[in-house]
């Protein structure tokens, strides 16, 4: 079963539908590689997307993510310990986790299974962060689902967002799925106007992270 043997609509709104079961989950189910670009990302909101991601435990599945640069400083301070490279002890309110998502998380970065990239825009023209959102799930017979206009990227019902979803497939819309995928690879080469895009390492290294409070998100 792939992604073309999904029930999809081609709009998910609030009111009327549960976009995270009836379209994220799905989706993750049946791809085998998920691109994402997203105003920001969290060690919960990689947990939660990973453990959604069947694939990842027959070694089949990848994700990459463009995100903005703005972090909160619990999840930065995570996120710099699991890319570093080498093994790293996580501390948590001063005891060793020993959790089995973050050692998912710091083996599917280890085996290049989960890339990051940070998006920061270089422009006059261009004024605060990387916003875009952009979703593509590739399965393994090539069909290929986009969406964008959302956000979320938790399955937290506590904290999801009032939105609506567009979404497109290559089976009924090749074209506009064809230009999200050159626009995302754009963008992940690092070829695209007003924006530069850097490994999470560099940006780290380099002081071009910044902290936002409002973003700090437990891990549970």
């Amino acid at each position: 079963m792939g992604l073309r043997d999904l029930s999809l609509k081609q709009e998910y709104r609030s009111d009327r539908d549960d976009i995270i079961s009836e379209l994220f989950v799905p989706c993750l189910s049946h791809c085998i590689e998920y691109d994402r670009c997203i105003e920001y990302i969290s060690v919960k909101s990689l947990t939660t997307l990973a453990l959604g991601f069947e694939n990842f435990a027959n070694n089949k599945a990848k994700m990459r993510i463009i995100s903005g640069h703005r972090y909160s400083a619990s999840d930065l301070s995570y996120l710099t310990k699991l890319f570093a490279n080498h093994h790293s002890n996580f501390r948590f309110k001063g005891s060793f986790i020993r959790d089995s998502k973050i050692r998912m998380l710091k083996e599917l970065i280890d085996n290049h299974k989960l890339e990051i990239k940070i998006a920061i825009p270089n422009s006059e023209e261009i004024v605060g962060s990387f916003t875009e959102t952009i979703g593509i799930f590739l399965d393994e017979h090539d069909d290929v689902v986009t969406f964008s206009g959302t956000s979320n990227q938790t399955f937290d019902a506590q904290n999801r967002n009032f939105e609506s979803v567009d979404v497109f497939t290559s089976w009924n819309d090749k074209s506009r799925v064809e230009t999200k995928i050159k626009d995302f690879e754009k963008l992940w080469e690092n070829k695209t106007k007003f924006v530069e895009v850097y490994d999470f390492n560099f940006a780290e290294k380099n002081n071009l992270l910044k902290y936002d409070t409002q973003w700090a998100i437990d891990i549970t």
